[in-house]
């Protein structure tokens, strides 16, 4: 009795392991604890970690309680990072948003790149809410507002040097 005791609730431990928590519909997933989210700087200043309180940020529609879901990724450019891309989201506008920081050593080697920046949907297989910016020496770059909240989604980014043929990307974990 006490082995078919432990032999169901090793199964039943299995089958918590692999059915995981579900997926998680854009920006259903983990959100800042509401003590992190009080907590975080009121600073309108851009940063790495991304800023929606930022100007850049205002200008191109994204709402200030927008927090990262999904992975960071990487542009990188001749064996070195250039780049980062995140995916926000906004529970009060249900948007999602793509971010782009552009990292200070390749801004120091490189002038007027360009950058583009949106949201893909696997639903509708087409990047929402892009946007452009062409021969800029700029370091924060946010998309438009992309209305995926119910979708499954990723943060693609793109940035291009002068003289390179192709951009170099990145995409962000799908969110689901």
């Amino acid at each position: 009795m006490h082995a078919r005791k432990t032999a169901i609730a090793a199964s039943a431990a299995c089958a918590f392991v692999l059915l995981g928590t579900g997926s998680a519909l854009a920006g259903t997933g983990p959100a800042p604890a509401p003590d992190a989210r009080r907590a975080a700087p009121q600073s309108t200043a851009p940063s790495a970690e991304g800023n929606p309180k930022s100007l850049k940020a205002r200008v191109a529609g994204v709402c200030s309680d927008a927090y990262q879901i999904g992975t960071t990724a990487y542009i990188d450019r001749g064996g070195a990072r250039a780049a980062s891309v995140k995916q926000f989201y906004s529970p009060r506008c249900k948007q999602n948003y793509g971010y782009v920081w552009v990292w200070q050593s390749f801004r120091d080697k490189v002038k007027d790149y360009d950058v583009s920046t949106g949201v893909y949907s696997y639903s509708r297989d087409e990047i929402v809410g892009q946007d452009w910016w062409s021969q800029t020496n700029a370091q924060e770059f946010w998309s438009l507002p992309a209305g995926t909240a119910g979708e499954c989604t990723a943060a693609v980014g793109q940035l291009r040097a002068p003289g390179d043929p192709l951009a170099g990307q990145a995409m962000t974990s799908k969110r689901c």
